[in-house]
């Protein structure tokens, strides 16, 4: 039996969230703040030619996310333990990959604008951001720290995207899409 993937089962379905984004088998797709995997595993599932970049400060999450994907013989997921609030701190060149999500994030970060501008940098052009997080009056969840939608279209189109869309997250949470 697999470990469970993250928080995620509980609130989230990211295989339903995946199914609302148009996901090609050869995109390169970065996930800030993986955690365990819950978006990792389900994206490397779908990118057969593609690669996804986990992404996380926590060594122990990322270790469960090693050994999942190496239980289920994915070869597509790239590791990458680091903070993502300092400039350039995904560590991934510039304008080099087609979507970065940022699932649960911004909601325990101090500086919400700098992911979100590390994500941009990373983004090709065209490329999609794709933001989910708490709603502001969910009944559920931790309550420190949320964002509510408004301000993170404000805070992501000052930084030059273009909001897209928002689509159906769950109950407890919104998702945004832009595009760079």
């Amino acid at each position: 039996m697999l470990p469970p993937l993250h928080q995620y089962s509980m609130f989230l379905n990211p295989d339903k969230i995946l199914d609302e984004l148009d996901i090609k088998g050869n995109m390169i797709i970065a996930d800030f703040g993986c955690g365990s995997g819950g978006f990792t595993i389900p994206i490397a599932r779908r990118i057969d030619e593609g690669l996804v970049y986990g992404i996380d400060l926590m060594e122990s999450p990322l270790s469960v996310l090693k050994s999942t994907a190496r239980l289920e013989n994915l070869n597509n997921i790239k590791i990458i333990k680091t903070d993502l609030e300092p400039v350039r701190g995904s560590t991934i060149g510039g304008n080099s990959v087609d979507m970065v999500f940022i699932p649960n994030v911004l909601f325990q970060v101090d500086n919400k604008s700098a992911i979100i501008l590390e994500a941009i940098r990373i983004l090709k052009n065209s490329g999609k951001l794709i933001i989910i997080d708490w709603l502001t009056k969910a009944t559920q969840g931790p309550e420190e720290g949320r964002i509510s939608k408004e301000e993170v279209i404000r805070l992501a189109t000052d930084q030059g995207v273009k909001f897209e869309k928002e689509f159906n997250a769950g109950k407890y949470h919104y998702g945004l899409i832009f595009i760079k």
